[in-house]
């Protein structure tokens, strides 16, 4: 038995030799694709390789550099899962590769602990790597000087020196401090090309700190003109710089072309994301950029530059008020859009604009797109923000709360910000007592007193924007408690419309109130309201018209991006159409339509459209109409039918009355509204009475029509006497001139009922008719009879029924009773 045990030992002590060697080459051959460059295969191979039955030794040595190939291969929440396995607590390398991740996160204050740790070690392998990283979260954090110091302790090591005075040059340049910098730079032995290259653009830079652009320009021009062994970021710095050094001489406009230059032949680089941002930038301060290389890479099959460019194209027609256009470009983006992190905050705008028009569930689903594409951290963290308040807006107020508060609870740099949405979440909902615990919670995560305030005055605000009678109160309260608050002037104007919307109006108490605002200092939100208030406060004023078409021209110009010019932008349209001045009201209402192409006033804005240009004189009007209104039924809404009866209207002006017939009859066999199908008969009566012209059989046909109308008890008045009153007309043209009067008759009949509404305007015009007609017959007694019955309604026309009267007494001496 001993000889046994014996023998299994010497066995064993042999085979472990073996085993470890095994191992060895296993973690190594794993490992291979990542020392290749391509760590995504190693990622694959190293996971294989965990799942064997490992030493716990071993276990770790795979997993450090499974941490290692993870983080070269971008796949970051992957990577933080695994660094935080409790057999890797001990591992410099794990803390390495994990601070590496946060730094990559921008998570930097969390980053440079564990790079300070590691680089404490001095027998790590990782400690001047380390010490580097800690370097630069300090400049990441704005802590200039420890990173200064970290760089020159690093300028001591042989393989570091260039690269920490080179890095140290770039902090004095950022300070700014040209002298320090230019000591630096005289000081780098650059042998290197790539470092000669970083130390020729830190030398540019240098040029524009001491105000000498233009030499600044020639050595970025040089560095981007020979590229070849410039690091990437070099090169891309000379980009930028170069641009910014035109936007500095305010020449954006040919600063641009050598971004768009680079675009044009580098379409899948990995900084694009970058040089559109800046190509962006320079397109906002052109006066007049132009589209055109963006509509191009746009229509490009080349990606990821072709994503990019319809993000941007988005930004672009958003900057002209152009909504609709960018949707489009958002929407075609999303069709086509390659996988990648980059372009997550594209998707997230395009949430955005969707949440602005309403579309709920079109932005979630929008952002949950966002999350697939696995951006970084903070980038996720405003998608899962922007869900969150799409809920809210949506009133789905359990679903918003437990989207903010589950970022309320992270270690996001939003978590307060989510705090205090999810207090609002809870006001809404009308929880008082968690809205109040959350709103203390707020306080003490910030130690902000303004965050606790706001909160108070967002309850005053909510309850008048639901109507709560306490509102006023808690808003007089707010100002009392909180007189030199930041946002008093809110509460001013949230007091002001109160009062404007009271019943009946209180106009002069919101003058006052929105007087008070102005005292005070006010906000960016509080002078939007207020502003558009006093548009709302003019048109209350009669004779005010020139004014307030003033005020909502000027509201559009200084507040362009205000989810409130659509409704400004109708009732400029409505003003200017008011005054007859039809080209103009088009104009407006056709901006409102496409600048606003899925919003609640896009139908109402193109009928309009459509009214003015029927009302004007110009040129081809008619035929512009006919346009609009067709767009107007496309939308299928509750304008359809009333645009069908406006287009038959217009085609009976082209003289096409057969176009308009069918266009009557798509309304009387629709489901349109009962004024729609009584607007349509009457308009059919119409066309066959001008037809009769030609054919007199349409008498008959229009009768039956007006009859038809007549009919309909339900139908205003005005509807009734109108058909009736036609009806005599075709009568009286077949010459039935009884039957004429007796159809006349019976409005004045119907009319002078005490127990139906009165109506003037058919009324008088049947009573008249009627009156000529028994005149053209010598019935005098009659044709009085019918006046004085006009005369005694006292209607708008009663005064020239009495001078009838009296003209048919005195030519024919007819008694007076």
């Amino acid at each position: 038995m001993k000889i046994s045990c014996a023998i299994s030992f010497v066995l064993f002590a042999a085979i472990a030799p073996l085993a470890r060697a095994d191992f060895v080459a296993q973690l190594a051959e794993a490992s291979k694709p990542l020392d290749e460059g391509v760590p995504e295969v190693a990622v694959v191979r190293l996971q294989a390789l965990l799942k064997q039955n490992l030493s716990e030794a071993d276990w770790r040595a795979v997993a450090e550099r499974l941490l290692q190939a993870m983080a070269a291969a971008n796949q970051t929440a992957d990577a933080f899962s695994l660094s935080e396995d409790p057999r890797l607590r001990q591992s410099a390398s794990a803390k390495f590769w994990r601070a590496q991740l946060l730094a990559r996160s921008r998570r930097e204050a969390q980053a440079l602990p564990l790079y300070r740790e590691v680089a404490a070690d001095k027998n790590s392998t990782f400690r001047t790597e380390a010490l580097f990283g800690a370097a630069e979260m300090l400049r990441a954090l704005g802590q200039t000087d420890e990173a200064l110091q970290t760089f020159s302790e690093l300028s001591r090591d042989s393989k570091w020196a260039v690269r920490a005075q080179l890095r140290a040059a770039e902090l004095y340049l950022d300070k700014p401090d040209a002298a320090n910098a230019r000591r630096l730079l005289e000081k780098v032995q650059a042998q290197k090309t790539a470092e000669k290259k970083e130390r020729h653009f830190l030398r540019g830079r240098l040029e524009m700190a001491l105000h000498r652009p233009d030499r600044a320009i020639a050595i970025f021009q040089s560095i981007l003109k020979d590229p070849e062994g410039a690091t990437h970021e070099t090169s891309t710095g000379a980009l930028f710089a170069l641009a910014d050094a035109h936007l500095q001489l305010h020449t954006p406009e040919v600063g641009d072309d050598s971004l768009e230059n680079f675009i044009e032949h580098r379409p899948s680089d990995v900084d694009l994301g970058r040089v559109f941002a800046k190509l962006d930038e320079l397109f906002r301060a052109e006066k007049k950029p132009s589209r055109a290389e963006l509509d191009r890479w746009a229509r490009d099959l080349a990606q990821p530059r072709r994503a990019f460019a319809q993000w941007y194209l988005a930004r672009f027609d958003l900057r002209l008020g152009r909504r609709d256009r960018a949707l489009e470009s958002f929407e075609a983006f999303r069709r086509t859009r390659p996988t990648l992190p980059a372009l997550a905050p594209a998707l997230l705008e395009f949430a955005q604009l969707e949440m602005e028009e309403h579309h709920f569930d079109e932005a979630l689903a929008i952002l949950n797109e966002a999350r697939g594409l696995r951006p970084e951290s903070a980038v996720i963290d405003r998608v899962n923000l922007l869900a969150a308040r799409s809920q809210y807006y949506a009133k789905h107020f359990d679903a918003a709360i437990a989207g903010f508060e589950q970022i309320a609870n992270s270690e996001s740099r939003l978590a307060s910000l989510a705090t205090y949405n999810a207090a609002l979440s809870w006001l809404q909902k009308g929880d008082e007592a968690r809205f109040l615990a959350t709103a203390e919670e707020v306080g003490n995560k910030t130690k902000d007193e303004q965050s606790r305030t706001n909160l108070r005055l967002e309850a005053g605000l909510m309850e008048a924007a639901k109507g709560d009678p306490r509102a006023a109160d808690s808003l007089r309260s707010f100002l009392r408690e909180f007189p030199n608050a930041e946002r008093v002037s809110e509460a001013w104007v949230a007091l002001a419309e109160l009062a404007f919307h009271a019943t009946p109006p209180r106009l002069d108490e919101a003058r006052k109130n929105l007087a008070r605002a102005t005292e005070s200092k006010l906000t960016a939100a509080a002078q939007e309201r207020s502003d558009y208030l006093t548009i709302w406060l003019e048109d209350a004023t009669t004779g005010s018209e020139a004014k307030v078409i003033e005020l909502a021209k000027r509201f559009i110009q200084q507040h362009e991006t205000s989810g409130l010019v659509p409704s400004v932008r109708m009732k400029l349209g409505e003003m200017y159409y008011r005054a007859e001045d039809f080209a103009n009201a088009e104009t407006q209402f056709e901006l409102l339509a496409e600048q606003n192409s899925r919003g609640p006033f896009t139908e109402r804005a193109l009928f309009f459209a459509g009214e003015a240009a029927m009302a004007s004189m110009a040129a081809q009007s008619l035929d512009r109409a006919l346009v609009l209104f067709d767009r107007v039924v496309q939308l299928n809404g509750e304008l359809k039918f009333a645009a069908r009866n406006e287009q038959a209207v217009i085609e009976r002006k082209l003289g096409k009355p057969q176009d308009a017939l069918a266009l009557y009859d798509e309304v009387l066999n629709g489901p349109a509204r009962p004024a729609e199908k009584r607007e349509a008969t009457c308009g059919k009566g119409d066309i066959f009475f001008e037809m009769a012209a030609t054919d007199p059989q349409n008498y008959q046909r229009a009768i039956e029509a007006y009859d038809k109308l007549a009919a309909d008890r339900e139908a205003p008045a005005h509807w009734r006497n109108q058909a009736l009153f036609k009806k005599g007309l075709c009568l009286e043209k077949k010459a039935d001139h009884p039957g004429a009067l007796a159809t006349f008759y019976s409005v004045l009949d119907e009319g002078t009922r005490p127990d139906r509404p009165h109506e003037f305007f058919w009324f008088y015009k049947a009573g008249f008719n009627a009156g000529q007609l028994l005149e053209a017959e010598a019935k005098w007694e009659s044709a009085a009879a019918i006046y004085e019955k006009l005369a005694a309604a006292g209607g708008t026309r009663a005064n020239e029924a009495r001078e009838r009267l009296d003209r048919l007494r005195l030519e024919h001496f007819l008694r007076q009773d």
